[in-house]
């Protein structure tokens, strides 16, 4: 009778402590978290997930107090949180939706666990899937979207909302606003100057956060006062890097600039100090830009490498890799003349970049990956992004900062961009140190988003089914 008492009340000691340990979904133990604003690892931690986000970061030794669904070994991995593409494209009209919603778990399979959609015409599904992924019905990359972006009469973008007065600048945020977008893309092919700047400053005394090409026919002073929040692609910077970018910009803007002789000039008078008090003011204004280097490179390239043999494309449909071809066709007119000067173009814009991380300018890593531009793949092309920064002259610390860490500070995203208590579970544990190498950071060994765990063979799985539907 005594020893059945005994046993009865060591199991009941047995369920109360059990029943007392807190509970949580996911741990992940051992691995070397990397702060990714500082670059210094820790060791001997778990982190503790509930649901899509990251509960606590705690010694190992203190796991005990935890009662989880699943566990995972990170031992003598890296740990960093999931990558932005902070410039791509859903695109290519309605009977592309499906290859591009394909796209979603592509993403995914290659730990790009944030995308922000810089307008496209597919604004309606891009916007159902946003919300879905959001509510946990749809698995993808968090979205981030412009919704369509804000242009002139008869733009060359399909799916853009045409302005051409004060009034209809008003209704098209209207109509952006009821859209509940993101930020705010405006771009230069048809919209006028004039309306280009006010369109800013409406868009900002909103509340939105605005990106955009610049009419070459402004300079960066102007766009910066005008309170324009993100530059998209390297080019204008280097136009603003010139000795005179405001002689340059009304040539343009009369008609005595044109062609191939705006790069010429622009190349003849970059001037580094110049660009560095150019640069600084960008920076004192805030404003932020997306080199896009990646794309810019393809083609610049294209007769070096053709890509039609490239692996990737077996994850990229029909239909999108059909709307590559118009910059094939282009680039295959060039004579060697013009090659050399493309090349020229690319490496002189490229070769900025240290120089505006220098002046402060918050670089973002986006790759315009998507529908039409040409072999630069959702994907596996940030990661491509990343290097061509280190190559180029950050540090792969500074490249995984411009992901990881400006991206969602654009966005003022504040629960991203750390391993740490309140953030989301959005996660990358990665075979090698990326801090030596960054391409450390395609030797993906799983991928958690949104608290959910994809490990190397599910990864695999899923790329698998990626390809079975192209």
């Amino acid at each position: 009778m005594k020893r059945l008492f005994i046993l009865t009340v060591s199991l009941f000691l047995g369920n109360v402590a059990f029943a007392q340990k807190i509970q949580a979904d996911l741990m992940i133990t051992g691995g070397n978290i990397i702060d990714v604003k500082t670059g210094k690892l820790s060791s001997g931690k778990a982190i503790i997930i509930r649901n899509d986000s990251i509960i606590t970061v705690i010694d190992m030794k203190k796991i005990t107090s935890w009662r989880v669904k699943q566990s995972y070994n990170a031992a003598g991995k890296f740990i960093i949180p999931g990558l932005w593409d902070m410039h791509m494209h859903f695109g290519g009209g309605d009977s592309l939706i499906q290859e591009n919603k394909n796209l979603l778990p592509l993403f995914l399979a290659n730990g790009i666990t944030t995308v922000r959609d810089a307008s496209a015409d597919l604004s309606n599904s891009v916007l159902q899937w946003r919300d879905e992924i959001a509510k946990g019905k749809l698995q993808g990359p968090a979205i981030f979207t412009s919704g369509p972006k804000i242009e002139g009469y008869k733009s060359i973008w399909l799916g853009d909302i045409e302005v051409g007065t004060i009034q209809e600048i008003n209704l098209a945020l209207d109509s952006l606003q009821k859209l509940k977008v993101d930020f705010v893309k405006i771009t230069d092919n048809t919209l006028k100057p004039a309306l280009f700047l006010e369109a800013i400053k409406m868009a900002r005394a909103r509340g939105f956060k605005v990106s955009a090409h610049i009419p070459s026919s402004l300079t960066m002073t102007q766009v910066a006062d005008a309170g324009l929040s993100a530059v998209e692609h390297i080019g204008y910077a280097l136009k603003a890097g010139t000795k005179d970018e405001k002689a340059i910009s009304d040539e343009i803007a009369s008609g005595v600039l044109k062609g191939k002789a705006v790069n010429e000039r622009i190349i003849a008078d970059f001037d580094e100090a110049s660009a560095f008090k150019a640069y600084r003011n960008m920076a004192k204004h805030g404003m932020s830009l997306t080199p896009t280097l990646s794309i810019s490179r393809t083609v610049a390239y294209l007769d070096q490498d053709d890509h039609k043999n490239d692996p990737y494309l077996k994850y990229i449909g029909k239909g999108l890799r059909k709307t590559y071809n118009w910059r094939v066709e282009r680039a295959a007119k060039d004579g060697p003349d013009a090659i050399e000067f493309r090349h020229l173009v690319f490496e002189k814009s490229a070769a900025v970049l240290p120089l505006l991380q220098k002046a402060g300018v918050k670089i973002l890593a986006g790759t315009d990956a998507g529908y039409l531009n040409s072999f630069d793949y959702p994907g596996i092309g940030l990661h491509q992004e990343l290097e061509l920064f280190v190559k180029y002259g950050l540090t792969p610390l500074q490249a995984l900062q411009a992901s990881v860490i400006n991206s969602p500070e654009f966005l003022n995203q504040k629960q991203y961009g750390s391993i740490s208590s309140g953030k989301k579970a959005d996660i990358l544990v990665l075979d090698e140190n990326p801090l030596i190498h960054i391409t450390a950071t395609q030797k993906i060994n799983a991928v958690i988003v949104k608290g959910q765990l994809l490990d190397r063979k599910h990864l695999d799985q899923m790329l698998e089914a990626i390809k079975a539907m192209n």
